[in-house]
């Protein structure tokens, strides 16, 4: 371990280096204890570096500065991604579970802690299988042995770091590379050109027998910018690659190599052929290839033995150094790869949403659970009946209030007393109602928000029916039923019906006794009128009551239908509405995540995935 003195030393000479522009750090001594001393430094140190090999330089000291952020619009449209999904995840975490959104954490931890790091310099891993002959390429690149070579399999034991400039020692720190595992390239007079930023690092065997190689090849492949991919004729095709690693991260071509190593093992016709079967391959993974000036993988064949095509490779290296834009690329494509993972958890299969027609039918379905129909055709009785007492003949009223006192009198339930049969109906009919609105509200929905409509609508439907029946309580009666105006009239007409009986009868009865002169027609004239008048004004009444007793009704039955409705409302559509509401803010947010200008502007691809996508979410949702 490096003591604090040491390592107190190390960064003042650090910062001495930079401030003279001295590519390496003053040399001293081995101190045994040196945060890079693995032995070559301390040749280096003593000027007893072997014969015939260029010295390593150590790697400063930490780098604890920050580089300004880019101001371009695709790093503008970075962050608002990244905010979207952010919201996205914040707005999710009560309806989805947590492991569904733990890769959208993992992709926002890393982000976060890669733009916190140094801009400037740009991670490369080079991956490969045993014998790809990466370390070989690693040292050709750094121009001076660095990783071992050999025969004996696994060869890299452990990821070794080149940088070409000062300031990496925090992004190295995330991936776990330990100091004396650090090294400098040889860089000429003029400094590291144009690998300027490029810090390169030479992995283990991703197929390895030890389990430990592996999981190192998997932990710092999750948090490098962009990985080169070595291959050799032989294994190119080795389906642990293609499955494992190329094919799940398809999505990263941007940032992804494959070079074609060892063809001076091949004629020029073979490794053409070669080279062309492997393109065959990354575009059956779903790997676009950078070719006509399209983004997509660099693919390239070459030597690192004889260094035939390495300059090709360094000079794409440079591009991708220079434009300082790989790590935003790698967060975009891991954005994108957390989109894709947590599209069937955004994405609707169909038209979401309650339709007019669903919630007509919600309130048809409780005014039948409340009996509104019957409640309506029972107010229009009463009216009829009402009407009838009021503008009856007084002797058929006196002979219907004769039969109903000799009538048997029957035991009449008392208000609001509802059978035990009829109220479990009514209760099965509310829950079928709720049930199939819930289920209507959540087709189309994804898994987890249907599931949360579902939800909300079972909590409004628990206190649903008791409110139903508080609704159709039996209220008390009227002192006066309503009396349209045309009622006096009749009644009048009846009592002038009755009267001329009276008289009619009356006179005749004087007749008969002697009182008045004989004359049979005119009180026999008298009584045939208020006989035949009296029933003509009730069916007259009867048939004016229809209008006004059907329209009374017709308003007994929307009043307890609206308030039936409108407690279904309170209880489960507003719940269900408010659910809704949330699905489409997080939708939107979805969308943001996609592409936040709408499949244009700085992210904008002609035929992009994710631009289709974002197509396929606004027309399906609704």
């Amino acid at each position: 371990m490096t003591s604090t003195a040491d390592h107190t030393q190390q960064t003042e000479e650090a910062e001495e280096a930079r401030k003279s522009e001295v590519a390496a750090p003053p040399p001293g001594p081995d101190t045994g204890s040196g945060a890079w001393d693995d032995g070559l430094i301390a040749r280096r140190a003593a000027g007893a570096a072997p014969a015939g090999q260029p010295a390593v330089p150590a790697l400063p000291a930490p780098y604890t500065g920050r580089t300004a952020p880019d101001a371009d619009g695709a790093d503008d449209d970075l962050t608002a991604r990244l905010d979207a999904l952010r919201e996205l995840t914040g707005l999710s975490r009560p309806r989805v579970d947590a492991a569904t959104l733990a890769e959208a954490g993992r992709v926002l931890d890393d982000a976060a802690a890669r733009r916190r790091l140094s801009r400037r310099h740009t991670v490369v891993a080079l991956a490969g299988a045993t014998g790809s002959g990466k370390s070989t390429l690693f040292n050709t690149l750094a121009g001076v042995t660095i990783s071992d070579t050999g025969v004996r399999r696994p060869t890299t034991s452990a990821a070794l770091a080149c940088s070409w400039t000062d300031g990496a020692a925090g992004l190295l720190d995330r991936l776990e590379i330990p100091g004396r595992l650090r090294r400098r390239p040889v860089q000429g007079p003029d400094g590291p050109g144009p690998l300027d930023g490029l810090v390169l690092i030479d992995l283990p065997d991703h197929d390895s027998a030890a389990v430990e190689h592996r999981a190192q090849v998997d932990r710092i492949l999750a948090h490098v910018d962009a990985v080169i991919w070595v291959v050799d004729p032989e294994k190119y095709g080795d389906a642990l690659l293609h499955e494992r690693y190329l094919r799940p991260m398809a999505g990263h071509a941007e940032v992804t190599f494959v070079v074609l190593n060892q063809v001076d093992r091949l004629p020029e016709d073979a490794a053409d052929q070669v080279l062309d079967d492997l393109r065959r391959l990354l575009d059956e993974d779903g790997i676009a290839l950078g070719e006509h000036g399209e983004p997509g993988a660099t693919v390239l064949a070459l030597s690192a033995l004889t260094g035939d095509g390495v300059g090709e490779l360094r000079d794409c290296l440079g591009q991708l150094t220079s434009e300082r834009r790989a790590a935003a690329r790698r967060i975009a494509a891991d954005l994108d790869a957390a989109a894709d993972r947590l599209r069937p958890a955004y994405v609707p299969t169909g038209r979401v949403g309650l339709s007019e027609e669903a919630r007509e039918e919600f309130a048809d379905r409780l005014a039948e659970a409340v009996g509104a129909a019957a409640a309506g055709q029972a107010a229009e009785r009463a009216w009829r009946r009402n009407a009838g007492r009021a503008c009856g003949t007084p002797w058929l009223r006196l002979w219907r209030w004769y039969e109903a006192r000799r009538a048997p009198q029957t035991a009449e339930r008392p208000p609001g007393d509802t059978p035990d049969g009829e109220a479990t109906t009514a209760r099965q009919r509310v829950e079928q109602a709720v049930r199939v609105v819930a289920d209507e509200a959540a087709s189309g929905l994804p898994t987890p928000w249907a599931d949360a409509v579902r939800e909300a609508a079972g909590r409004g439907a628990d206190g649903l029916p008791e409110a139903l029946d508080a609704l159709t309580a039996p209220e008390p009666a009227p002192a006066r039923p309503p009396r349209p105006g045309w009622w006096p009239v009749a009644v009048l007409a009846q009592v002038s019906m009755t009267l001329l009986q009276l008289l009619g009868g009356i006179w005749l009865l004087g007749q008969v006794l002697g009182v008045f002169a004989p004359d049979l027609l005119p009180p026999v004239l008298l009584m045939l009128a208020g006989i035949l008048g009296g029933p003509c004004v009730e069916y007259g009444s009867r048939l004016a009551a229809r209008g006004p007793a059907r329209r009374y009704g017709a308003d007994a039955e929307r009043a307890l239908r609206d308030a039936a409705a409108g407690c279904g409302r309170a209880r489960v559509l507003d719940p269900v509405a408010a659910e809704l509401l949330r699905y489409r803010e997080v939708r939107e947010q979805y969308a943001r995540v996609l592409d936040p200008v709408g499949g244009g502007g700085a992210r904008g691809r002609a035929g992009g995935r994710q631009g289709v996508r974002v197509t396929e979410l606004s027309t399906t949702g609704r």
